[in-house]
């Protein structure tokens, strides 16, 4: 007999999110907090691609020419917008139901994503390289997240740029994340997050640096409920994003 290859995939965090793929692109859905993060989450990634690549400006497709992935990619909110940039994005997820979700959407809408059914791993067996990977809230549903990142690192060329937002774990993030989010305010259904795999800036930059990779920006992303929406912040005790790069071949 032979075993089974190791896998970060997590398949109750995959069944989970499967169970409400055809909910990614309703703003009032369970989604809806996505919807809302969105903003902050893509202008801090076209500002961190941007300076990265020298692609800063007001060129309607900044990010022509460069290969990006996004991994866990979900319904497709990330994806959409960074091929209306310009980018040749590809969009891989574990969850079937999402790929399909993300394909039909992205059709409609005329737009040409790669969308893939699989993991980062395979996508390393395929020996696939990218410019930019986008890892945005996935790392704390990782069944295994050092394999995960190692997987990620090599998915990405020398001189690319990887860019991740996660959650810390702080008491703040509980209280916030898991009992706010979740139990009270019911933005998130219950169990979407597990605490103990929430991982703290300090922990993930060291990770990527025993990887080869060099942490070139961080912020913290929070909340603002006078106004309804997410900002950059200083506080990162709960939501935070941070871009590191690959050193050049």
């Amino acid at each position: 007999m032979t075993s089974s290859p190791p896998s970060s995939i997590d398949p109750d965090e995959v069944a989970r999110f499967s169970a409400q793929a055809r909910e990614w692109w309703n703003p009032h859905g369970p989604f809806r907090p996505l919807h809302k993060f969105n903003p902050v989450r893509l202008g801090y990634i076209r500002d961190q691609i941007g300076a990265h690549f020298g692609r800063a400006g007001q060129n309607p497709l900044p990010f022509r020419g460069l290969r990006m992935l996004d991994i866990g990619c979900g319904g497709g909110l990330v994806c959409e917008p960074m091929a209306r940039l310009g980018a040749q994005i590809t969009g891989v997820d574990a969850s079937a139901e999402n790929i399909a979700a993300a394909h039909a959407h992205a059709l409609a809408q005329g737009l040409g994503v790669d969308y893939r059914h699989g993991s980062a791993e395979a996508l390393v067996e395929e020996e696939d390289r990218f410019d930019v990977i986008l890892n945005l809230e996935v790392i704390e549903h990782a069944a295994d997240q050092n394999l995960f990142l190692a997987a990620c690192a090599q998915l990405l060329k020398p001189g690319g740029l990887m860019v991740m937002a996660s959650l810390n774990r702080t008491l703040k993030s509980y209280a916030l994340a898991i009992l706010g989010a979740e139990y009270l305010l019911q933005w998130l259904p219950r169990g979407t997050h597990d605490w103990n795999k929430f991982i703290s800036p300090d922990e993930l930059a060291a990770k990527l640096e025993g990887l080869g990779l060099r942490v070139v920006a961080r912020t913290g992303v929070s909340y603002r409920i006078l106004n309804d929406r997410w900002v950059l912040s200083a506080d990162q005790e709960v939501n935070y994003m941070l871009s590191a790069a690959k050193s050049p071949a």
